[in-house]
């Protein structure tokens, strides 16, 4: 299999190396940032929560790029994955060179992050790196395989996507059930049964894990709300398209905002928590965190962007073909951009806001909550501006994609 690897890579084109250094990349960056995060845990006396949560935010982000990077790589190898099917390869052997692919990438990545984070931290505990390393890795090959399940090659040449799948009422009910946890610690803390010590913290634990993968979940059901309204009420060909086209695939815009949803949920609740307790050594970490996963969040809806014009060329070429001008597909993608990124934002920054309300209301003052609100306002702005500005810089994106020559 790894001969047969290398032998495809030959064939790469420059767009494929600038994926595959990408995915390499983001290894390196979570591997270092996974190291340091750790290193700042040992030594960190005061904030500990904040601590964690500065944690994940240094690592949920880059996973998300490497990911989206990984479904990119997957969706434009047609000529490649092609000739494995020609050769006599099955649709299983395709996945596990893709699983094979995404590994060996994210382990150079997270090599190199690894030595770079030894030569920096000399005098800093090391022995956390080669776990790392090994959790980097197998986090390569497991998405390499699973990006891979939406792509449909044969020999003749097709690729295409799986059926598209719209809201689930399992993605309701898991963020129904995070909320019912967390509100549930909320209430009987300091009096849980059995174990009232640490019963209210699990609790509250589970219940936030819980609504942070439900927020990304139950996105899917709001974007496609607030789309079919916005193509109710639309009053040019272009929000009508492009309400359309998010209406009939949510969940790929829920799974591209991920990144942009967990930063405003930090973000807002980091304001908050701000508010209620004052400023500390902490929450500078963690504000710097929501910096370096804003970043990730921009470049991970690149990759997404790029992904959506790869699925939509035909129809774009088509439009362009017609007399559609490209300045009026550009306004689609904005538009797009928009319609999907609002309610995300808007929702996950007044969940972020309420987890910590909920939990240090006791000590909170009503007065506070103006800075908490104003803060989670900017936070869904930031978030939303950050989409928008990512499609207004597709249009390089857009202009290669209704070429004649990369479509055919």
């Amino acid at each position: 299999m790894i001969a047969v690897l290398r032998m495809l890579n030959k064939g790469r084109s420059r767009a494929e190396r600038v994926r595959a250094g990408l995915i390499a990349v983001g290894a390196a960056v979570a591997t270092f940032l996974v190291c340091t995060a750790v290193s700042l845990a040992d030594y960190q006396d005061e904030g500990g929560s904040l601590t964690g949560l500065g944690l994940a935010l240094l690592t949920v982000p880059v996973a998300g790029l490497v990911h989206q990077a990984n479904r990119l790589a997957s969706a434009t190898r047609e000529r490649r994955l092609a000739a494995l099917r020609l050769a006599g390869a099955t649709a299983g052997d395709v996945r596990r060179l893709g699983a094979l692919e995404g590994g060996l990438l994210a382990l150079g990545g997270s090599l190199g992050g690894g030595a770079l984070y030894v030569v920096t931290h000399l005098a800093g505990p090391l022995p956390q790196v080669p776990v790392v390393v090994v959790l980097v890795t197998l986090g390569g090959v497991l998405s390499g395989a699973y990006a891979g399940r939406h792509v449909v090659a044969s020999p003749l040449g097709v690729a295409r996507r799986a059926r598209v799948r719209g809201p689930r009422v399992r993605d309701l009910f898991l963020f129904a059930a995070g909320v019912g946890l967390f509100v549930l610690g909320v209430t009987v803390k300091g009096r849980f049964p059995l174990v009232s010590t640490y019963g209210s913290v699990v609790t509250l634990s589970a219940g936030l894990v819980m609504l942070l993968f439900g927020v990304t979940l139950a996105a899917t059901w709001v974007i496609r709300a607030y789309a079919r309204r916005v193509g109710r009420r639309a009053r040019s060909a272009e929000a009508l398209l492009a309400a359309r086209l998010v209406e009939a695939d949510p969940r790929a815009w829920a799974r591209a905002l991920s990144v942009v949803s967990l930063t405003v949920f930090f973000g807002a609740g980091v304001g908050a928590q701000q508010a209620g307790v004052g400023y500390s050594q902490a929450h500078a970490l963690v504000d710097v965190a929501l910096l370096v996963a804003l970043v990730t969040s921009v470049v991970a809806l690149v990759v997404h962007q790029a992904e959506e014009l790869i699925d939509l060329r035909r129809s774009f070429a088509a439009l362009a073909a017609s007399g559609v001008p490209e300045r009026a597909l550009g306004g689609v993608l904005v538009r797009q951009a928009a319609i999907a990124a609002l309610p995300v934002c808007g929702m996950a920054a007044a969940s972020g806001v309420a987890v910590v309300v909920l939990t240090i209301m006791d000590v909170y003052q009503v007065q506070w909550l103006g800075w908490a609100v104003a803060r989670a306002v900017a936070m869904a702005g930031v978030g939303v501006l950050a989409a928008v500005l990512v499609a207004l810089a597709a249009r390089p994106l857009l202009r290669g994609a209704l070429r004649f020559e990369t479509w055919i």
